[in-house]
């Protein structure tokens, strides 16, 4: 294991010594053995440990005066060239911004960090990767592979589509470059979601509402071709209110998705964003998950969220969060993506909304197995961000950090300007640069906080009521064998009132009759008289 040896120190009267202990021991976790030398490490020293050591990498950091970097710099190239020592191992520095140039003039240093590089750098700095390394090694083509390169990093996902197709490529390129997000969501309109396959239902004066036009299968040829540079991204794009199934296939033919995005209950009556019945979209939003499994896509069940926006019971989202990725086993998904919104509805506690998300994560375990790969997903409610975009700011990086404490593999960064307009690239990087200074300071130290009694109380409580709802859906027709795949009586369920929301008032396919209030940021089901209700309450009258 001698070649497997990381060397570490703050160099000559340098007594910063914290950002070098973390790199250490990512190190370990990639397989190094670390030899940590401390604060203030005269030369003499660390050129003594190589030869002890003989390490594959040494890190050494300094961040003081120009004038002493030089020197300090000079002295460190002199001494390992006259021990015949350069060249042997791989010597990264990190410094401040304004000694890079320094560093790189005395040319001994392979690697120079100045602490605003991509996660996939840091990494990469400490695997063996060749300078000629094919792009789909360095960068792997697909989501589990690139979970697995890039750990224990979260991968970047953000949202990206301007009204302009043109901008929109543009826009994809600046990304890339930078390598800010390792994932880029397209956002086509609104037209192209619903009438993509049906143009001439398009409303003409609506072209590039709420996204980029997308018209043609070369439109996303030329968006996919723009992110083939940087750190080539991974695509994935909405999957389209209508023609859900063509969508799929057209996604995978252009731009290689990296995972499939369905519904179970919405793009419907339901929500209006498109007018198929609600037992018809079940239906269908069950064939389009099947088409993306048989294409070997990744599949995400866009769902407990839908209900969460529209004000619906804990219990619910919860309850449609686990049958969401029942019916993704079921269909036979072998890598599902569950994605927990957080900060939805606005006003909820902190500590409120992770009792909820723990809820989800707990349930949805019981369906993990060797054939069933949950990856972990979080994001930002849009609808709880402030148009202050400083504000706004704060928000992200605070949601983030929340998000944390379901060690995510993936982030799906929402654009701290949202509230106000739709993200640009620069945007879309500086979001990115938010979220990465959040996991800077608190992926690997996160307070263990879930144990907290209140949190243990309400997490329990909406399991609890969640699989009342559950039984309630199987209880509608005890003959079927699989109630909470059949669209007939999932249907059913939203007839009766078994999932509902307040926003559903008036709905011809739900009961709309559930009331919710935040009460001391928890949301609860309230009765006529605002009295809180647990599920048994509410179902018993449902079914009454």
């Amino acid at each position: 294991m001698k070649g497997k040896v990381i060397v570490g120190a703050s160099l000559g009267n340098d007594v910063h010594v914290v950002g070098i202990y973390r790199f250490l021991s990512l190190a370990e976790q990639h397989g190094y053995r670390s030899v940590f030398l401390g604060p203030s490490v005269p030369v003499n020293i660390i050129v003594a440990a190589v030869e002890e050591h003989g390490p594959s990498r040494v890190i050494v950091g300094y961040r003081l005066s120009e004038d002493a970097a030089t020197h300090v710099f000079n002295e460190l190239n002199e001494a390992l060239r006259h021990k015949h020592l350069l060249g042997t191992f791989t010597l990264i520095l990190s410094c401040t911004p304004a000694l890079r140039r320094i560093a790189e003039s005395i040319g001994c240093f392979d690697i120079i960090f100045t602490g605003g590089e991509p996660f996939d750098d840091i990494v990469g700095s400490l695997t063996e990767q060749r300078k000629d390394l094919p792009i789909e090694e360095k960068y792997p083509p697909t989501l589990a592979e690139r979970i697995a390169a890039k750990s224990p990093f979260p991968l970047f996902r953000h949202h990206f589509g301007v009204p302009s197709v043109e901008e929109t490529i543009r826009g994809v390129e600046r990304i890339s470059e930078e390598k800010a997000v390792d994932i880029i969501s397209l956002g086509p309109d609104q037209n192209a979601q619903e009438f993509f396959f049906e143009p001439a239902k398009m409303r003409r004066d609506e072209s590039g509402a709420g996204g980029v036009p997308l018209r043609t299968r070369e439109d996303l040829l030329r968006i996919y071709a723009a992110s083939r540079r940087g750190n080539y991204p991974l695509l994935r794009c909405y999957s389209g209110t209508n023609h859900l199934k063509e969508w799929a296939l057209l996604l995978k033919e252009t731009i290689e998705v990296a995972w499939g995005v369905v519904p179970l209950f919405w793009y419907s009556e339901l929500d209006g964003r498109s007018h198929r019945s609600l037992e018809q979209a079940i239906e269908e939003n069950r064939e389009a998950m099947k088409t993306y499994i048989d294409l070997g896509i990744p599949l995400e069940v866009n769902e407990a969220h839908q209900w969460s926006l529209r004000d619906a019971p804990d219990s619910v989202a919860v309850a449609s969060f686990f049958l969401g990725a029942y019916n993704a086993k079921v269909l036979g998904a072998a890598q599902y993506i569950a994605q927990y919104m957080f900060n939805t509805p606005p006003g909820i506690s902190a500590r409120a909304d992770l009792a909820k998300m723990l809820a989800k994560k707990e349930l949805i375990e019981t369906l993990s197995d060797p054939g069933f790969t949950i990856f972990t997903q979080i994001r930002a409610g849009l609808s709880h961000f402030s148009s202050d975009l400083d504000i706004a700011k704060g928000q992200l990086a605070a949601s983030t950090a929340l998000g944390l404490y379901l060690k995510p593999e993936i982030i799906h960064i929402v654009g701290f300007c949202e509230a106000d307009h739709i993200a640009c690239s620069m945007e879309v990087i500086e979001s990115a640069r938010i979220v990465q200074g959040v996991l800077n300071d608190l992926l690997f130290d996160v307070p263990q906080i879930d144990q907290d009694p209140f949190i243990l109380e309400h997490k329990e409580r909406i399991k609890r009521e969640a699989l009342l709802l559950l039984e309630a859906i199987s209880a509608l027709d005890p003959s079927c064998k699989e109630p909470w795949t059949s669209p007939a009586i999932l249907a059913r369920a939203a007839k009766k009132g078994i999932f509902d929301a307040p926003h559903l008032a008036g709905n011809p396919a739900a009961r709309g009759r559930v009331a919710t209030r935040l009460r001391e940021g928890v949301l609860r089901v309230v009765d006529e008289e605002g009295k809180v209700m647990n599920e048994e309450e509410r179902l018993e009258r449902l079914m009454q």
